[in-house]
């Protein structure tokens, strides 16, 4: 090897020719004239194309969350507003998997320490969310632990602070598309737009760590949402609840609903339901636990409806309060179907037939009428059409169009049943009775000092102020709903037990137990109406069920409202069962 001489290699002593030479630099100098082609074309002809690429892999829009308004009660009392929350997040990616901080970190999110491995398991993702709206102790305790990777971004949460009582009304919030709090349910679904305000945004440049390094531009600040006041009264609201929740209790019930109304300006005292929840907690929620019932859920109203078809036959000048009612032999044939009442009360003035709660009474009545006027009647008070009211699923109940009734529907009609309504609705129309015959719009907000309500004359003042003693005669001595009777304060109004139906016809054994009144009765200041579902506990009529409940809700609403009593002499509340029926 060391002996050989290249040189004497024939190939290697040829000369290399000029050309291939100056064509090398050629290429060479083709090449540097494309880079730097290439380079003017990216930093000078195309400059937006690249600048927008860059953008989009470094350059980032934050949403600047917008405060979300209070819903206030009619006092100004919080039913809800936002605190401030920390929404955790990781890339997945940067996070240390046997570091012994992921098994507290588990324990502060709440979360099998499995699971929170499981959600950092795919490191091809660089954005994945570990909790949301985390209450600000708990984030100061994970960011203590200093996790590469497990990152926080400022959010808001919603509370409630009166809880189960006003949960039906009040609703609950969840995370929209934007992070945001969205209304689901109640208040915060109606007043939605109000309540939520507008976010706001800034453009940053982050690292491949996801950390701000520069702000771009200027930033569009977040609008704060507006608060709601409603006329809602909280301490009114949580006294109903608590009786309602006692007496569902006490008579092994099902459900049970209370509505109370302002008799002046129609705004909404209170809208209790139980059971209930908590808007904070809801884990354990159930699709049925959402509805408010006393809005939502319709029923045959049962005797509720008596004074009603008293009212319609006064108002046609049928009757007058004397006019006296043969019910005996205290059951009547419509058709095939017999209609009886619970005793034969003989002859009845129609004051009587209300005092004693007579279907054959009222039903002989709604005879005098015809479908038409009822039918009119019935939709001038609000029945069979969405009350006007700012609530999501409100119900419309049903009253069928009068010229398809059959003469044993307009009967039934008389005393509750062949139409449905909610609870609500009923109370509504006794606003016709508590304004002298007008039935005045509801509210859920609350009403400026000294706006005149708006509403519709049904009746005449002479003949709702006649229904109302009748009213007041329902509830005194032998009347059926004689355990409505408040202490220091005048009451009127009508129970009522309604058998449910199931399929075609209607239980032996599952009732509804209502009570509907008025008080003071001869200067109203509240409507209150009670309903007790499927009361299972031995009694199951309206006036032993429902009205004591009516005479609590009254008693502790009139003295919040500070309506001085108008009885001068303490009231015997007589609790004979025999006048505790229908």
């Amino acid at each position: 090897m060391m002996g050989i001489r290249y040189g004497s290699r024939a190939l290697l002593a040829m000369r290399t020719p000029v050309w291939r030479s100056k064509f090398i630099v050629a290429l060479l100098a083709l090449a540097f004239a494309g880079l730097i082609g290439r380079a003017a074309y990216v930093q000078v002809f195309d400059n937006e194309f690249f600048q927008k690429q860059g953008t989009a892999r470094f350059t980032r829009t934050l949403e600047l969350p917008a405060g979300r308004g209070r819903i206030l009660d009619r006092n100004g009392l919080l039913l809800a507003s936002s605190v401030e929350a920390f929404d955790i997040w990781a890339d997945p990616e940067d996070v240390e998997r046997d570091s012994e901080k992921l098994v507290e970190l588990a324990r502060l999110l709440e979360m099998k320490e499995a699971e929170l491995r499981a959600k950092l398991a795919d490191e091809s993702k660089n954005f994945v969310w570990l909790r949301r709206q985390v209450d600000v102790p708990v984030a100061r305790e994970i960011a203590a632990l200093d996790i590469a990777g497990v990152h926080q971004d400022k959010s808001y949460k919603r509370r409630y602070p009166e809880g189960e009582a006003l949960a039906h009304v009040v609703g609950f919030t969840g995370i929209g598309d934007k992070g945001q709090e969205k209304g689901l349910e109640g208040v915060e679904l109606a007043f939605e737009k109000q309540l939520a305000g507008r976010p706001g945004s800034r453009r940053v440049i982050k690292d491949r760590l996801g950390r701000v390094v520069e702000s771009v531009g200027d930033a569009v600040l977040p609008v704060d949402g507006k608060d709601v006041q409603l006329s809602i009264d909280s301490k009114v609201q949580f006294f109903a609840y608590q009786r309602l929740r006692e007496a569902v209790r006490a008579h092994k019930a099902r459900a049970g609903s209370v509505v109370v109304l302002d008799a002046h300006s129609g705004e909404v005292l209170a809208l209790a339901n139980y059971p209930s929840y908590s808007p904070d907690d809801r884990s354990r929620l159930k699709g049925a636990q959402l509805r408010n019932t006393a809005l939502t859920d319709e029923f045959e109203p049962g005797s509720t409806m008596k004074p009603i078809t008293v009212a319609m036959a006064l108002e046609a000048k049928k009757v007058t309060p004397r006019t006296v009612i043969n019910t005996a032999p205290g059951f009547i044939q419509i058709d095939r179907f017999t209609v009886r009442d619970t005793h034969n009360y003989g002859a009845l003035t129609v004051e009587g037939v209300i005092q004693k709660s007579s279907n054959v009474g009222s039903l002989k009545i709604a005879r005098m009428l015809t479908p038409k006027q009822m039918w009119e009647t019935y939709d001038a008070l609000g029945y069979g059409k969405r009350p006007k009211l700012s609530f999501p699923g409100a119900a419309t109940g049903r009253v069928r169009p009068w010229k398809s009734w059959r003469p044993v529907e307009q009967a039934t009609m008389s005393y509750g049943y062949g139409l449905s309504a909610s609870l609500f609705q009923i109370a509504h129309s006794y606003t016709a009775f508590s304004n002298d015959g007008r039935v005045i719009d509801a509210s859920l907000l609350k009403v400026p000092d000294g706006q005149q309500a708006r509403g519709v004359q049904v009746f005449s003042p002479e003949n709702a102020r006649a229904v109302r003693r009748m009213l007041k005669l329902a509830v005194g001595q032998g009347g059926t709903g004689q355990r409505a009777q408040t202490e220091g304060y005048s009451v009127g109004g009508k129970s009522g037990t309604a058998r449910k139906q199931v399929g075609k016809g209607y239980s032996t054994s599952r009732y509804r137990a209502w009570f509907t009144g008025i008080a003071p009765i001869e200067h109203p200041r509240v409507v209150v109406a009670v309903m007790i579902d499927e009361p299972s506990a031995g009694t199951y009529y309206g006036g032993a069920v429902a009205a004591p409940v009516f005479s609590q809700v009254v008693q502790h609403t009139l003295r919040t409202l500070g309506v001085p009593p108008d009885l001068a002499v303490k009231n015997e509340i007589v609790a004979a069962a025999a006048g505790a029926q229908q």
